[in-house]
Parts: C-alpha cells; structure tokens; sequence
C-alpha cells in the first residue's frame, strides 16, 4: 500500500523498570494535531511549559499483569484478558475493596507474549518494584503491577485516625515481589522520600502519597495552639511512626487550590470556568 504521509511515530522513554515483565513511561515529544484556535493555543501554553503527553507500554513476555480497569488503549500480540474473582469469597473482598478505597472492582489480568499500550494522559507515574514488601498507597493511585503483586485494603488502626484523619479510613496495599505502576499527582522530582528510622514524621495535611507497610498511622493533637491550619481547624496532625519510607507531595495543595480556584493554566488558560482541554 503506498501513501503520501510520512508516518514516523517517535516516543522518548523517559523511565523503565525491567523484572519478567517490562514496564515503560513513554513521551510524545509534541502534540501537533488542533484543529481550531482555542485548542491550538491551549497546545502551544502546554509546550511552552514542558507538559508532555505520556503513555505507558508494558511488555510480556509469557507473564501476566494486572491493570486497573478502563487503563487498556490498546495491545499487539499473544494476550489473553481474564477476570480471577477467586470464588464467592473473592468476590465479597472485591466489592468491598471497591467500595472503601473508590478503586475499580475488578483489576483484568492480562497474560500472554506481546505488547500492551495504556490510555495516554498528561499525568505523572512512578514505577515500585516490592521485594517481598508491602505498601500503602493513597486512593486512585494503582494503575498497574505484575500478577504476583496482592492488590487489596488496609484499614486504618486506630480510632484517631478513623474518625479525625484526613487519609480516609481505607487505602490501597499493594504486597508481595514485582513491579508496580502508580499513578501520582505531581512530578517526581517535588516527591520528598522521608526515610525513619525509629522514627516519628508529623504532616499538617492530606499529602502523603505512599507508606511502607511497618510505619504506623495515627492522627493525635499537636499540644500547641500555634498551629493555625492544622486538621479539620482542631490542632490535629497526621502522625507516621516506625522504620520505613514515607512519600509526601508539599506542593499538591496549591495544585488543588489552582483547580479549585479555576486558576489551574493546564486546565483553564483564560480563566473562564468552562474552558478545558
């Protein structure tokens, strides 16, 4: 077949992680396709400021993945899609994950040899791999990991935290030995890796993204009334206790304030409320 279009599809690999599965972010370097003004200066806002178009590519080789569900674009090769909800009682702890944590019921596993291509996006992700350990991840975070990986729900320990915490009562644990995609809410470079070690971190704030299994949670009172802003306006703070790695994101509140305020430029370039990508 002959054509006059000169196709020659290049994405940069801006990160991988290799261990029996493949797991690679990739980047469009520019988005050139508008159609009409509003578009074309939204696209050409977003290439002043390095926004990039990103999409993940996962290849298997005879191994199998989990992936959150309405994540396929899609896929080349040998690959078989299954739903496993592991019987009557599998079925009960997929519903009930579902509904505390907001993540999907059911997470396809995918297996065969060949390629597979998520839905492209202008997020961030961060690639894990787990040694026989296990995390505790912020909801809507999971967005894909290698079959050996548990996905399911840890639940808070204490009544501190259930009834004044601001991390929800449930959250994702992801436990076992493989890769891990998370999908986070800022670059990784404003990531801080808080390291403890018989340690104690306070955060006055709902910006912690990830937890090692053996740090304890809790939400306790600051002792001082010099703290204007903490929890909920009560002098409370969240509280992480142990030897382990705690992640936090200073800078995802003044995201969500730009969004809330409507002053988010990647979302509304003139200031209108209706205007969007």
């Amino acid at each position: 077949m002959r054509t006059s279009l000169n196709i020659n599809n290049k994405l940069t690999m801006v990160s991988e992680m290799r261990n029996d599965t493949i797991f690679q972010v990739l980047e469009y370097d520019n988005l050139e396709g508008a159609n009409d003004l509003s578009t074309l200066m939204q696209l050409s806002f977003m290439k002043e400021s390095q926004v990039k178009l990103k999409q993940v590519r996962i290849i298997l080789d005879d191994t199998a993945v989990k992936i959150e569900a309405g994540a396929l674009s899609y896929m080349k090769g040998d690959i078989k899609i299954k739903n496993k909800t592991g019987g009557v009682l599998g079925l009960g702890k997929k519903l009930f994950a579902s509904k505390v944590t907001g993540e999907s019921m059911f997470k396809p596993v995918f297996e065969g040899t060949g390629e597979i291509f998520l839905e492209p996006t202008f997020g961030h992700y961060a690639l894990i791999e787990l040694e026989d350990e296990e995390i505790v991840v912020d909801d809507g975070m999971f967005y894909a990991c290698e079959e050996e990986i548990e996905v399911g729900v840890a639940m808070q320990k204490s009544i501190s935290s259930m009834v004044f915490g601001n991390e929800g009562l449930y959250q994702t644990k992801l436990k076992g030995s493989g890769i891990v995609l998370l999908e986070i809410p800022v670059p990784e470079k404003e990531i801080l890796r808080c390291k403890l070690y018989k340690d104690t971190l306070k955060v006055d704030g709902n910006f912690v993204l990830l937890r090692t299994g053996n740090i304890d949670f809790t939400v306790e009172k600051s002792g001082t009334s010099l703290i204007g802003t903490t929890l909920n306006g009560e002098g409370l703070l969240n509280v992480y206790r142990g030897t382990g790695e705690v992640w936090i994101v200073p800078t995802k509140a003044i995201y969500n304030e730009l969004s809330d305020t409507g002053l988010n430029p990647l979302t509304n370039p003139s200031g209108s409320s209706n205007t969007q990508i």
